[in-house]
C-alpha cells in the first residue's frame, strides 16, 4: 500500500462521488484509476463496454432487460 497526492479539487470530488456510489473515498479513487487503467489500454472500448467485462471476468450474473 502506498500513499499518492491528489490535489484539494479533486479529492473534493472524489468525496462527493463516493457519497453518491455508496463508497469509501479510498475505493471511489481505485475504482477511477482501474478504470481509467483500462480505459487506457483498451481505448475503442465504452466505459459500459469496460464495466460489462469486467462484471463478465468476476462471474457476475447480470440481468439483461429486454426492449419493450
Amino acid at each position: 500500500m502506498g500513499i499518492v497526492k491528489i490535489g484539494d479539487d479533486l479529492h473534493e470530488e472524489l468525496r462527493k462521488a463516493s457519497s453518491v456510489m455508496c463508497r469509501s473515498i479510498n475505493a471511489q479513487a481505485e475504482f477511477w484509476i482501474k478504470v481509467g487503467m483500462l480505459a487506457e489500454a483498451n481505448p475503442t472500448l465504452s466505459f459500459s463496454d469496460i464495466m460489462a467485462q469486467q462484471l463478465k471476468n468476476a462471474e457476475v450474473q447480470v440481468p439483461v432487460i429486454k426492449a419493450a
